[in-house]
Protein backbone atom coordinates (compact mmCIF):
# COMPACT_ATOMS: atom_id res chain seq x y z
CA UNK A 1 0.00 0.00 0.00
CA UNK A 2 1.11 3.57 -1.23
CA UNK A 3 1.22 6.43 1.47
CA UNK A 4 -0.85 9.59 0.18
CA UNK A 5 1.88 12.31 -0.15
CA UNK A 6 1.70 14.74 3.12
CA UNK A 7 -0.50 17.97 2.08
CA UNK A 8 2.08 20.88 2.46
CA UNK A 9 0.56 23.33 5.10
CA UNK A 10 0.23 26.75 3.20
CA UNK A 11 -0.10 29.86 5.62
CA UNK A 12 -2.96 31.38 3.31
CA UNK A 13 -5.10 28.24 3.73
CA UNK A 14 -5.48 29.10 7.67
CA UNK A 15 -3.71 26.21 9.18
CA UNK A 16 -5.41 24.45 12.05
CA UNK A 17 -4.47 22.73 15.55
CA UNK A 18 -6.96 22.14 18.08
CA UNK A 19 -6.94 19.83 21.38
CA UNK A 20 -9.36 18.31 23.21
CA UNK A 21 -10.49 16.67 26.73
CA UNK A 22 -12.84 15.61 29.02
CA UNK A 23 -13.28 17.40 32.23
CA UNK A 24 -15.07 16.59 35.48
CA UNK A 25 -17.33 19.17 35.14
CA UNK A 26 -20.68 20.47 33.42
CA UNK A 27 -20.52 23.89 31.05
CA UNK A 28 -21.64 26.08 33.47
CA UNK A 29 -18.95 25.67 35.78
CA UNK A 30 -16.40 25.82 32.90
CA UNK A 31 -18.09 28.47 31.08
CA UNK A 32 -16.31 31.24 34.07
CA UNK A 33 -12.98 29.95 32.83
CA UNK A 34 -12.24 29.44 29.54
CA UNK A 35 -14.41 33.36 28.98
CA UNK A 36 -11.71 34.44 31.35
CA UNK A 37 -9.06 36.10 28.82
CA UNK A 38 -6.22 35.48 31.68
CA UNK A 39 -6.75 31.65 32.16
CA UNK A 40 -4.54 31.02 29.72
CA UNK A 41 -1.81 33.30 31.06
CA UNK A 42 -1.74 31.07 34.29
CA UNK A 43 -0.80 28.21 32.19
CA UNK A 44 1.20 28.94 28.97
CA UNK A 45 4.37 29.37 28.13
CA UNK A 46 3.46 32.53 25.59
CA UNK A 47 0.85 34.49 25.91
CA UNK A 48 1.68 36.84 29.32
CA UNK A 49 -2.29 37.95 30.20
CA UNK A 50 -4.75 40.21 28.93
CA UNK A 51 -6.72 43.52 29.68
CA UNK A 52 -9.90 44.73 28.50
CA UNK A 53 -10.23 47.81 26.03
CA UNK A 54 -13.16 50.15 25.12
CA UNK A 55 -14.74 49.87 28.71
CA UNK A 56 -15.84 46.03 28.15
CA UNK A 57 -15.34 43.64 31.28
CA UNK A 58 -16.55 40.52 30.29
CA UNK A 59 -16.86 39.06 26.97
CA UNK A 60 -19.70 39.59 24.34
CA UNK A 61 -19.21 39.81 20.71
CA UNK A 62 -17.63 42.53 19.14
CA UNK A 63 -15.76 43.43 23.33
CA UNK A 64 -12.26 43.66 22.53
CA UNK A 65 -8.79 43.63 24.64
CA UNK A 66 -5.32 43.58 24.09
CA UNK A 67 -2.71 40.70 24.89
CA UNK A 68 0.71 40.48 25.82
CA UNK A 69 2.90 37.51 24.89
CA UNK A 70 6.49 36.70 25.15
CA UNK A 71 8.54 34.06 22.79
CA UNK A 72 12.32 33.43 22.96
CA UNK A 73 12.72 33.88 19.34
CA UNK A 74 11.14 37.06 18.74
CA UNK A 75 10.64 38.93 22.13
CA UNK A 76 7.18 40.19 23.44
CA UNK A 77 4.41 41.82 21.77
CA UNK A 78 0.63 42.89 22.22
CA UNK A 79 -2.19 42.06 20.15
CA UNK A 80 -5.77 43.64 19.83
CA UNK A 81 -8.14 41.12 19.91
CA UNK A 82 -12.51 41.19 19.06
CA UNK A 83 -14.67 38.57 20.13
CA UNK A 84 -16.27 37.15 17.19
CA UNK A 85 -18.02 34.18 18.53
CA UNK A 86 -20.01 34.01 21.92
CA UNK A 87 -22.77 31.60 22.98
CA UNK A 88 -22.88 31.22 26.26
CA UNK A 89 -21.93 27.77 27.96
CA UNK A 90 -21.03 26.35 24.27
CA UNK A 91 -17.97 28.21 22.64
CA UNK A 92 -16.22 32.06 22.99
CA UNK A 93 -13.62 32.80 20.11
CA UNK A 94 -11.85 35.58 19.22
CA UNK A 95 -9.79 37.39 16.24
CA UNK A 96 -6.23 38.12 16.52
CA UNK A 97 -5.78 41.93 15.11
CA UNK A 98 -8.41 42.39 11.84
CA UNK A 99 -11.08 40.46 12.40
CA UNK A 100 -12.27 40.55 8.52
CA UNK A 101 -8.49 39.11 7.86
CA UNK A 102 -7.54 37.69 11.03
CA UNK A 103 -3.85 37.14 12.23
CA UNK A 104 -5.27 34.42 13.60
CA UNK A 105 -8.51 32.79 15.52
CA UNK A 106 -8.89 31.30 18.83
CA UNK A 107 -11.57 29.12 20.06
CA UNK A 108 -12.77 27.04 23.36
CA UNK A 109 -15.77 25.35 22.59
CA UNK A 110 -17.95 23.05 25.46
CA UNK A 111 -19.83 19.73 24.86
CA UNK A 112 -21.61 17.91 27.57
CA UNK A 113 -20.74 14.46 27.64
CA UNK A 114 -20.36 11.63 29.75
CA UNK A 115 -17.80 12.37 32.71
CA UNK A 116 -18.41 15.77 32.32
CA UNK A 117 -17.61 18.44 29.05
CA UNK A 118 -15.36 17.73 26.14
CA UNK A 119 -12.90 21.25 26.29
CA UNK A 120 -11.57 21.65 22.71
CA UNK A 121 -9.31 24.83 22.45
CA UNK A 122 -8.41 25.39 18.89
CA UNK A 123 -6.67 27.96 16.56
CA UNK A 124 -5.94 29.22 13.26
CA UNK A 125 -3.31 30.75 11.95
CA UNK A 126 -4.04 33.63 9.11
CA UNK A 127 -4.88 34.15 6.75
CA UNK A 128 -3.97 37.85 8.41
CA UNK A 129 -0.43 39.36 8.46
CA UNK A 130 1.35 38.23 11.68
CA UNK A 131 4.75 37.09 13.22
CA UNK A 132 5.55 34.04 11.10
CA UNK A 133 4.85 36.50 7.45
CA UNK A 134 8.11 37.74 7.71
CA UNK A 135 9.68 34.22 8.55
CA UNK A 136 7.47 32.97 5.31
CA UNK A 137 8.91 35.55 2.91
CA UNK A 138 11.89 35.18 3.84
CA UNK A 139 12.50 31.33 3.77
CA UNK A 140 9.40 30.37 1.58
CA UNK A 141 10.61 27.20 0.71
CA UNK A 142 10.38 26.45 4.65
CA UNK A 143 6.78 27.74 4.71
CA UNK A 144 5.29 24.25 5.76
CA UNK A 145 8.39 23.63 8.41
CA UNK A 146 7.37 27.05 9.81
CA UNK A 147 3.69 26.46 9.97
CA UNK A 148 4.15 22.99 11.40
CA UNK A 149 6.41 24.08 14.01
CA UNK A 150 4.44 27.25 15.06
CA UNK A 151 1.59 24.93 15.35
CA UNK A 152 3.15 22.57 17.56
CA UNK A 153 4.01 25.36 19.73
CA UNK A 154 0.31 25.97 20.03
CA UNK A 155 -1.28 23.03 21.24
CA UNK A 156 1.44 21.92 23.75
CA UNK A 157 0.68 24.90 25.42
CA UNK A 158 -3.28 24.66 24.40
CA UNK A 159 -2.81 21.45 26.41
CA UNK A 160 -1.28 23.15 29.59
CA UNK A 161 -4.28 25.19 29.56
CA UNK A 162 -6.45 22.53 29.47
CA UNK A 163 -4.97 20.47 31.65
CA UNK A 164 -4.58 23.69 34.11
CA UNK A 165 -8.71 24.26 33.76
CA UNK A 166 -8.86 20.77 34.69
CA UNK A 167 -6.82 21.04 37.72
CA UNK A 168 -8.72 24.42 38.85
CA UNK A 169 -12.47 23.03 38.40
CA UNK A 170 -11.72 19.25 39.12
CA UNK A 171 -9.97 20.33 42.54
CA UNK A 172 -13.07 21.80 43.64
Amino acid sequence: MTEAPMRRLRYAEGPTTEVSRVIAASPADLWEHVTDINLSAKFSTEFQGAEWLDGATEPALGARFRGSNEHPAVGSWQVECTIVEYEPERAVGWAVQDPDDPAARWRFTLEAVDGGTRVTQWCQLGPGRSGLTPAIKRLPEREHDIIERRLGEHAANMERNLDGLAGLVEAR
